[in-house]
């Protein structure tokens, strides 16, 4: 079966140099978001910020993120994705520089919440997996969404860990600066990233297929379990470092922590992606949210050492980011692929809800209590939560894919 062509027919020859570029500029985007929770100490040491100021700052910039998702999901759908990918990585950039410099809260705000939370929205998986989807006959899309996404988690673990040794050697502003410069490098990668979706007379509009996916249940099932996995990941990969040093182990132990999830998500993302070509979606995203709870319950009911440390990033990694394969399939085969990028960045504006509550009540409750002991529990209730909505997602597809 052919693939759905871009407007710049693109051959099939090129499918696996679109997957490989959408990697590389995932791999940098999302590479670069995991290290924020390394700079949550050294920064609040020097300005005199709490955590709360800086998980204020890191919800600010998943809202932002969220919303500005939908937004650079219809701009890539109308005017091409590789214009958005290019404004997008400057953004990023721009907000990382200005972070270095940020002297007050209200500056850490606009810099590290806004200016980046726009860069991630058109870096990252509602631009990118659209573009890889259309680039590839319909039997293979699972798959290749399940590898580009990989590339996020490979950024996770090559990253996170270079993060820490350029803030170890460089100190947190010099490694502002190389972040910064190696978002830089999705630039040149958008040329291979251009297209957008082919017109086709007498399709739905825009605006018919928005409200077709609102007034479908499943939509709303798929939205709300995507909060719960964004209140997992980015309350883990900012609060993480910083509850490994608070149960005595090193700032290294959390910075490797945080790559061993990169890594293990490399391989949960592909297999996630390939069992989506073969089996139930839905059901395999209701195992994903499952395992979450039952690795948390690990974390938190033994005792803090190294090797439980790493058994639950290697748990957790291996479910990290497998949902966003599965969850992008689904909206693309139940809604069509005509406005996959706006339907999948108002679905993905749910996971950033998610986000920013799980980052914002993290900070919150350990000021308030010294402890995350609240936040975990609330995170395996909620993983359950999303396992259950997940079930009634019905799979058949409304539109033509």
């Amino acid at each position: 079966m052919p693939s759905q062509p871009l407007s710049s027919s693109i051959p099939s020859s090129r499918s696996g140099n679109i997957v490989v570029c959408a990697s590389l500029v995932l791999l940098f985007a999302m590479g670069v978001r995991a290290t924020f929770g390394l700079f949550m100490q050294p920064m609040g040491l020097v300005h005199g910020w709490g955590r709360d100021v800086f998980s204020l700052a890191f919800a600010i910039q998943n809202l932002v993120w969220g919303v500005s998702a939908i937004l650079m999901g219809s701009v890539a759908d109308k005017w091409g994705s590789g214009r958005t990918i290019v404004a997008s990585a400057l953004l990023c950039a721009l907000g990382l520089v200005g972070t270095r410099y940020a002297g007050s809260e209200a500056m850490l705000y606009l810099c590290a919440g806004v200016l980046v939370g726009l860069g991630q929205a058109g870096t990252t998986f509602a631009v990118l997996l659209p573009v890889v989807a259309r680039a590839v006959p319909p039997e293979g899309r699972s798959t290749a969404m399940g590898i580009a996404s990989a590339g996020g988690s490979m950024g996770q673990f090559v990253v996170v860990p270079a993060g820490q040794l350029l803030i170890d050697h460089i100190d947190w502003t010099g490694a502002l600066w190389a972040l910064s410069a190696l978002m830089l490098l999705a630039v040149p990668l958008a040329s291979r990233l251009t297209g957008k979706p082919a017109h086709v007379a007498g399709a739905q509009s825009l605006g018919a297929a928005v409200r077709q996916a609102m007034g479908h249940g499943s939509y709303h099932f798929l939205f709300w379990s995507y909060a719960v996995c964004g209140f997992h990941t980015a309350f883990i990969t900012l609060h993480l470092p910083a509850f490994v040093v608070d149960g005595g182990l090193k700032a290294s132990d959390g910075a490797l922590a945080i790559a061993l999830i990169g890594l293990f998500n490399v391989f949960g993302s592909y297999w996630a992606g390939r069992m989506g070509g073969r089996h139930s979606k839905k059901h395999l995203l209701a195992l994903l949210y499952a395992t979450r709870s039952a690795a948390i319950m690990l974390l938190i009911l033994l005792p803090l050492t190294p090797a439980v440390l790493y058994a639950f990033s290697a748990l957790i990694g291996l479910v990290w980011l497998g949902t966003v394969p599965l969850t992008t399939a689904l909206v693309g085969h139940i809604y069509g692929m005509r406005y996959a990028s706006t339907l999948t960045g108002i679905v993905f504006f749910g996971h950033q809800i998610g986000s920013f509550v799980g980052v914002w009540l993290g900070g919150k409750l350990y000021v308030a209590t010294g402890s995350y002991d609240a936040v975990w529990w609330i995170s395996v209730a909620l993983g359950l939560m999303a396992a259950a909505l997940c079930m009634p997602v019905r799979e058949r597809a409304l539109v033509p894919a």
